[in-house]
């Protein structure tokens, strides 16, 4: 009975240590099958917006991490046109890789250990405790960092396996790069090839989509019709060439005075019109002013001697009795009262802005 006592201990203790390796294995095959869903979420994504949905918020959730953030090189500010005012929390834009590059180095391997302040404070929103770092790499360059967060000091380790990171890391890589082909072909079809902003055909999508949210969350939307003045003179003075660089000038004038969240195209010749989401006619009357007051101020060269060009507005608001509407028919009438504005305007002198008066 003595001798038999330590056995029955030992064997006691052994079945102990088998119990807990089959839990961990147990863990681990389900954490692999959690991997390998959101995996297959990951390359099966339809847009470069979903992608960043999976990274950022699903992984966070599924493995209980305390904050995932992502720094993608967008060196052309591709990315930031791409995803306009739909920007996720977390994500980080690049004009470079430099910053990465300090990060990482040259290795390719994954980083694992406690949260620095020094080097990982503007990684993450919050102080963590511990951290994993995944560096992206596609062609042998560096487009961009995955990060992941725990308060969990012992969750990421200096000497824990990098196995799934670095096969989620070679992952992304491809997914990233498949993701921003997409949206380019999208976008080229919805992009005026000569002034870089969107086309008609993408205007008159986004119109119907912005009066059902105007209609559903009875907030404002203004329309303006935007025409340059003494475009068919520009052209015969100066030449077709130059008449296109004008178009390209003021086409950019007028991207760069709107605000995030705000639609701009070419509707056809030297015409362009803008979708203001939320804002009144003050508001509206405003940055219309601004856009005239930009293109009016800056001489375009485009040929021997700078051309100086001005533009015309015509502005109008979505209508309070809208309720029951085909947005369709809500488009046109928006459109229709920019374009009597605008024409206006233009009898009433030129380089000016006029708000229809319905």
């Amino acid at each position: 009975m003595d001798d038999a006592a330590p056995l029955e201990a030992e064997n006691q203790h052994l079945r102990q240590q088998l119990q807990a390796l089959l839990q961990e294995a147990r863990a681990n095959e389900e954490k692999m099958r959690r991997f390998e869903r959101l995996e297959h979420r990951l390359i099966g994504a339809a847009s470069l917006q979903e992608l960043l949905q999976v990274l950022l918020q699903d992984y966070r959730q599924v493995f209980a991490l305390d904050e995932v953030s992502l720094a993608l090189v967008d060196g052309e500010q591709e990315l930031a046109r791409l995803l306009g005012a739909a920007q996720p929390a977390g994500l980080r834009l690049l004009p470079d890789a430099a910053a990465l590059q300090r990060l990482h180095g040259e290795t390719d391997l994954p980083q694992l250990g406690a949260f620095k302040p020094a080097r990982h404070g503007e990684l993450f929103a919050h102080v963590m405790a511990s951290v994993a770092l995944l560096p992206i790499r596609r062609h042998g360059r560096l487009i961009a960092s995955l990060h992941f967060g725990s308060l969990d000091a012992l969750r990421y380790t200096p000497d824990a396996g990098t196995q799934l990171l670095q096969r989620l890391a070679g992952i992304l890589s491809v997914c990233l790069e498949s993701a921003l082909n997409q949206e380019r072909l999208k976008l080229a079809g919805l992009t005026d090839a000569l002034t870089g902003v969107h086309n008609r055909r993408y205007f008159e999508h986004r119109c119907l989509v912005e009066i059902a949210q105007a209609r559903r969350h009875r907030h404002p939307l203004a329309c303006l019709f935007l025409d340059i003045d003494g475009f068919k003179a520009i052209n015969d003075r100066h030449g077709h060439a130059a008449g296109d660089v004008v178009l390209r000038t003021v086409g950019q004038s007028i991207l760069g005075q709107l605000r995030a969240g705000d639609t701009i195209a070419r509707w056809g010749g030297e015409e362009f019109v803008a979708l203001l989401p939320q804002a009144g006619q003050q508001q509206a009357r405003e940055i219309a002013e601004r856009i005239r007051g930009r293109i009016a101020a800056q001489a375009v060269a485009a040929s021997e001697q700078p051309i100086a060009v001005t533009i015309s507005i015509g502005l109008s608001l979505l209508g309070h009795d809208i309720a029951g509407r085909e947005p369709g028919q809500l488009a046109q009438d928006l459109l229709a009262a920019a374009d009597q504005a605008l024409y206006r305007a233009k009898r009433e002198g030129r380089n000016r802005v006029v708000a229809d008066s319905a």
